[in-house]
């Protein structure tokens, strides 16, 4: 009785997920690509090991769905404004330089992999045209201002 208790509490997965680990992530597009990245590429099928414990695996599974799509079209209709700063944010969070991260994605085309399953094909293209603005945007912002970037790393000496 527990477990099917546990499949219908969709609402419970939900508000835990948001709650316990997408708010610390902070921003819609680094959430976006987190839900992504849990889900399985070759069935669409989304796995959280920790919430599915708590809840059920389907339940977990729809709640990451859920989410995804939710948090996708929150970020998709945001000002272009906000979408290329949660971008550049994102980008600027990677371990990697800045401008190798911008360029594989430009080239790797790794955003596809972030929009949901269930999505309509004209938010999926906005979704993606956000995003080659926001690498266009952000190499133009660097190939402009080299020597501002470079500037910026290094710290004034005393007395100058």
């Amino acid at each position: 009785m527990q477990n099917g208790l546990k499949r219908i509490n969709v609402d419970g997965a939900k508000e835990d997920l948001q709650k316990r680990t997408l708010g610390p992530i902070g921003y819609d597009f680094g959430r976006v690509v987190y839900l992504s990245s849990l889900r399985d590429f070759s069935t669409g099928e989304y796995h959280h090991y920790g919430l599915a414990l708590s809840f059920s695996e389907s339940a977990a599974a729809a709640a990451l769905a859920t989410c995804h799509r939710e948090v996708f079209y929150n970020l998709t209709l945001s000002p272009l404004e906000t979408f290329v700063a949660q971008v550049e944010r994102f980008f600027r969070s990677s371990a990697h330089d800045f401008e190798r991260t911008v360029n594989a994605w430009e080239s790797l085309e790794g955003y596809r992999v972030a929009i949901p399953s269930a999505c309509d094909q004209l938010s999926a293209a906005l979704f993606r045209s956000n995003v080659k603005v926001a690498i266009a945007l952000l190499k133009s912002r660097q190939s402009i201002h080299p020597e501002k970037a470079q500037s910026a790393l290094q710290l004034p000496l005393l007395g100058q």
